[in-house]
């Protein structure tokens, strides 16, 4: 947990479509130098170099990358995993939604989401558990009587 506080802090302001690609190449490449950037993403997006160089240092700034210079070319690499970030932006939208219709979307996003065996056990696992401590029905969160 103390981690998601760390990433909260680190993001101030919300990560664009065009950062989150730069964030997937750094994250599947792991350290990489800004080269190597421009490369993936030309392939994939029709930008230039200094977009891609602005996106890059937008990330720096935010505290999402981390720079070191190498001879004459900087490298960069993720201060935070793609899966803490996942977990920060589900978060966060989950909070803006009424707690009655959660169960709902989740069960909505299972059904489009490549999930493996492994990933199926353990979602399996984790329902059982939460089985025992769940409600009849979850109230809502959204008017101060809890009447939606």
């Amino acid at each position: 947990m103390a981690e998601m506080t760390k990433l909260k802090n680190k993001t101030q302001d919300n990560v664009s479509e065009a950062e989150w690609e730069v964030m997937r190449i750094v994250w599947t490449l792991g350290e990489v130098h800004t080269g190597e950037i421009i490369e993936q993403l030309q392939i994939k997006k029709d930008w230039s170099e200094s977009t891609i160089k602005t996106l890059t240092r937008r990330l720096v700034k935010k505290g999402l990358l981390r720079t070191r210079k190498e001879g004459r070319r900087f490298l960069y690499s993720a201060t935070v995993s793609q899966s803490q970030m996942m977990i920060k932006v589900t978060t966060e939208m989950m909070n803006h939604m009424c707690d009655m219709h959660k169960g709902q979307l989740l069960i909505a996003i299972m059904k489009d989401v490549p999930l493996s065996k492994s990933d199926i056990a353990t979602l399996e696992n984790e329902l059982k558990a939460k089985e025992d401590t769940a409600p009849d029905e979850v109230d809502c969160n959204c008017l101060a009587t809890g009447d939606c």
